[in-house]
């Protein structure tokens, strides 16, 4: 399953963003740092509009989506990687998930206080970033001390030594080590660090309601500072988000309207997301069930299929395949196999984003 990790300075709305992107999320949102002492998880359906019109074309019993997890990350401080505002243990967290959203606020508001006293995104960026990169350094110069022992006699051992060195060098210099061209060798070498700032990273500039269409200057100063890591920016509304979550799915889209928008931070974060890690999403679907399933970019079908389940990929004999516009466009499988766009693809098939597959194999 996907996992982001929500971090951000105390009170910039990461906590109040998280439960309303996870409704039943029982994540505290409180005026004050440190009010979320553990990470909370939830877990959330992708949205994605193709699902309910492939199960009324296959008139399925049932229709599941596929899923993401979002973990909210207690507010961090400066200092937070020698263990200031219980930093390194919320830092320890981060490690494990996929992409990091960093919610930097973006919005004035007198009654909600600033940890630092005032609003300035590139700041705030900065202390966030400052600190992934030296525990990333802390833990790298740990594995140092150990490796220069191994790399007397040990090529392996040198070659990760290299590496290491160079990222040092990254690092030192202020700059992420995603911001690195390893090799295919050199990513395999620090893989099992799973350092901080080679995570993917998307920024979540939070803006009051007025600015959620438009951005402000604020924003703007967002993303100068992700142009430059090519990370992605996605505008959210916290405030929006939580209002959103009392509304019935028309009065969502109503309300959207009325802002200018045409979508709300979850399907925008998840997008971004998706973008962001290369991901693509094919369908299965039949009278049992219509379901979702998320893949890496490039993907042959047997791999595809092992997503399912390993027998499947073990025991693969083809997929029979028709990408879902013409599967729309025909109303049923059976039409669409009349026109040929059913096709039978074997072991060396890229799967493609909206596939509709169906695999034989082997037990």
């Amino acid at each position: 399953m996907l996992t982001a990790g929500i971090v951000g300075l105390p009170n910039v709305g990461k906590s109040t963003l998280f439960n309303a992107l996870v409704a039943n999320a029982k994540a505290t949102a409180a005026n004050f740092p440190f009010c979320t002492i553990e990470p909370n998880t939830g877990i959330v359906a992708v949205p994605d509009e193709r699902l309910n019109v492939l199960s009324n074309i296959s008139n399925s019993a049932q229709t599941v989506p596929t899923r993401m997890e979002f973990v909210d990350i207690a507010g961090l401080v400066k200092g937070a990687s020698q263990g200031e505002g219980l930093g390194n243990q919320f830092l320890s967290h981060i490690r494990a998930v996929d992409a990091i959203v960093h919610v930097v606020r973006c919005f004035e508001n007198d009654d909600i206080i600033h940890v630092a006293g005032s609003v300035d995104p590139i700041r705030d960026i900065d202390i966030i970033n400052l600190e992934l990169i030296l525990a990333d350094l802390a833990q790298i110069e740990r594995r140092l001390d150990r490796t220069r022992k191994l790399a007397r006699n040990n090529k392996e051992a040198q070659a990760e030594v290299d590496v290491l060195e160079k990222l040092v060098a990254v690092l030192n210099a202020g700059k992420p080590a995603r911001q690195y061209n390893f090799t295919d060798e050199e990513a395999e070498l620090v893989k099992g660090l799973e350092l901080l700032t080679n995570k993917p990273i998307i920024y979540a500039a939070n803006v009051s309601e007025d600015d959620l269409a438009t951005g402000n200057s604020y924003v703007e100063q967002v993303r100068e500072v992700a142009a430059k890591e090519n990370a992605k920016v996605v505008i959210v509304s916290a405030q929006v988000e939580s209002e959103l979550v009392e509304l019935s799915e028309e009065e969502r889209t109503d309300f959207l309207e009325s802002l200018g928008v045409k979508e709300g931070g979850l399907k925008s974060l998840i997008r971004a997301t998706y973008e962001l890690l290369g991901l693509r999403t094919y369908f299965t679907s039949g009278p049992k069930e219509t379901r979702a399933w998320t893949i890496i970019a490039g993907m042959l079908a047997p791999q595809a299929a092992g997503v399912i389940h390993s027998d499947f990929e073990r025991g693969f004999i083809r997929a029979e395949t028709v990408a879902y516009e013409d599967l729309v466009a025909t109303g049923a499988m059976n039409a669409a196999k009349e026109k040929g766009l059913v096709r039978s693809e074997g072991k060396e098939y890229v799967v493609q984003e909206g596939d509709v597959l169906l695999f034989r194999f082997n037990v």
